[in-house]
């Protein structure tokens, strides 16, 4: 970590640095301004309560850099007037790029340099490269170049149109007459060779808490976070980790890498080897014509292409050759272990379905297959979701906790009981200016609690309560939006409880397909939990629910 971060010396290092993941939180180069930072932001911008709660559950650290980014984020606009058009992105390219390869460098020179006069010794020894800054002063074409790339990214990430042509964007900087900021010894960097960052929240995390409950969130401005996508050369993504790369090699002299490297070793490109497909293949087209050689000399070109360019499935064989229902022993399973240069053929034998008890007591059923499945028809009126809970319990006898489309790991769900508990939740106030708060939305909504306690402990005069009292009726305004989205599901049917829960809310290709499968069939398949009066969980098969469009 201090390598990457104070003492590079190979071209990996700069790499690394550059890309970095949010898993590491204090090298995040590129996770920080474009990916991490902007997912905090939007966290907040559209729904501060629930990031609270959510930051409630991070780590210290996570905490820490989650809410200097939100406030990174927001200064960014103040400065820039209240929003950010692509002049405001070449600016904050530009500030990027004079702290980080120029300022960040001094200062790290500085406290070097001060060290070696209280210690007499030698600081930049064995691996340690004394750094250089750059210089704006006369812009090379590596200047030139981070500042493109980066704030078309920031363009990307606060929806401003980018600039692509060269010559357009030189203008748009040189109208701007950025200057190079004069250097003065300023932060002291620490210069330990351990990794002893500071895994706990700093005093400020607090106080900036407190400024960011005040931050009226509508007139933020909209970000758009940048998931790292290597495949797609017009992103800017593999162009910014490329020169910041490059800029950071300047200033250790280090060797520079070129894109195509970066590409490689920031996208974890894992080559493939082509002894092991082509053998894949040739025994799969192998297999196709030893079941039907009749068929081998109507194979079209087209067709035999794709089959040698593809690792052909036995489903694909079994539908072209119209083997679909003839069973498994017309094909072979094949293994090859190149390390042992042995290959065999096996026969399929599927193994007899395995049974699962799902916990019930006769005359329920006690026990079913993967193959199984409760099917209801609701064709002619669908139920609705309230009516699908009470059709489970009475059928089966048990009391349901969550429906959520089956298979699925999320935490999604068309029904939760939780949820259903929250309908007995109620905020309260009474004439003397007291509040009633139900325990349970304490849990959901911990911030309050104190709003609540100042309430109960200021005189009825005291200028102070506006302010909590405020809070408290923000907490009850969520509250009885979220009753009234939950018993809007509840009384609705199915199909749209499915749809509303599971259609992804990125608009695009996510949407679209969505759109395309649930259109084009008149079914979904659902998963329960549940458990009885002794709380036994209970394990029912798949439900497969038919509803008409």
């Amino acid at each position: 970590m201090c390598t990457l971060r104070s003492f590079p010396y190979l071209a990996k290092h700069c790499i690394e640095f550059a890309k970095q993941s949010s898993d590491a939180p204090f090298q995040a180069y590129f996770a920080d301004y474009f990916e991490f930072g902007p997912e905090v932001y939007e966290s907040f911008r559209q729904d501060p309560m629930a990031f609270f709660e959510q930051l409630d559950t991070m780590e210290p650290a996570e905490q820490s850099r989650s809410l200097k980014m939100i406030k990174s984020f927001i200064d960014l606009q103040e400065e820039a007037g209240g929003t950010i058009d692509f002049d405001g992105c070449v600016r904050i390219a530009f500030n990027r790029m004079m702290q980080d390869f120029r300022t960040s460098i001094l200062d790290l020179c500085h406290s070097a340099d001060e060290m070696e006069k209280s210690s007499g010794n030698p600081f930049w020894t064995g691996t340690k490269r004394k750094p250089r800054p750059v210089d704006w002063t006369e812009p090379t074409p590596l200047l030139w170049e981070y500042l493109y790339a980066t704030a078309n990214l920031y363009a990307c990430v606060w929806k401003v149109e980018v600039i692509r042509d060269l010559e357009q964007f030189q203008s748009a900087v040189e109208r701007l007459n950025l200057e190079q900021p004069v250097w003065s010894p300023g932060a002291k960097v620490d210069l330990s060779e351990g990794d002893n960052d500071d895994d706990g929240a700093s005093e400020d995390d607090e106080k900036l808490k407190g400024e960011l409950y005040k931050v009226d969130t509508s007139k933020l401005q909209p970000a758009q976070p940048q998931e790292f996508e290597k495949d797609e050369d017009d992103n800017f993504h593999v162009d910014f980790l490329t020169v910041s790369t490059n800029m950071r090699a300047y200033n250790y002299d280090i060797k520079a890498s070129a894109r195509h490297s970066v590409k490689v070793t920031a996208g974890r490109i894992i080559p493939a080897l082509a002894t092991t497909t082509a053998m894949v293949c040739g025994r799969k087209l192998f297999s196709f014509m030893r079941v039907s050689p009749a068929h081998c000399s109507n194979f079209s070109s087209a067709l035999t292409t794709r089959i040698m360019n593809s690792v052909v499935g036995i489903e694909f064989c079994k539908l072209v050759l119209g083997l679909q229902s003839q069973g498994s022993d017309k094909f072979l399973n094949s293994n090859i272990n190149l390390a042992a240069g042995s290959g065999n053929f096996t026969t399929f034998a599927p193994d007899p379905p395995v049974a699962i008890k799902t916990g019930l007591d006769s005359p329920h059923p006690t026990s079913f297959s993967s193959w199984d499945k409760i099917e209801l028809s609701c064709k002619s009126k669908e139920l609705s979701v309230d009516q699908l809970v009470q059709y489970l319990e009475r059928s089966f006898g048990v009391s349901v906790d969550r429906i959520f489309l089956h298979g699925d790991q999320d935490d999604k769900a068309i029904y939760n009981a939780v949820d259903r508990q929250k309908l007995e939740w109620s905020i309260d106030f009474s004439e003397d200016g007291k509040v009633a708060v139900s325990d349970g939305v304490f849990t959901l909504w911990p911030q309050v609690r104190m709003a609540v306690q100042m309430l109960g402990r200021l005189p009825p005069t005291s200028g102070q309560r506006a302010i909590f009292k405020s809070q408290v009726e923000k907490v009850k305004k969520a509250l009885d939006q979220t009753k009234e989205s939950f018993m809007n599901r509840l009384s609705g049917p199915v199909s749209l409880a499915f749809r509303e829960v599971y259609r992804p809310a990125e608009e695009g290709d996510k949407q679209t397909y969505f759109d395309t499968v649930f259109n084009g069939k008149d079914y979904v398949t659902l998963g329960v939990d549940c458990h009885t009066d002794r709380e036994d969980e209970i394990i029912l098969p798949c439900i497969k629910y038919t509803f008409t469009h």
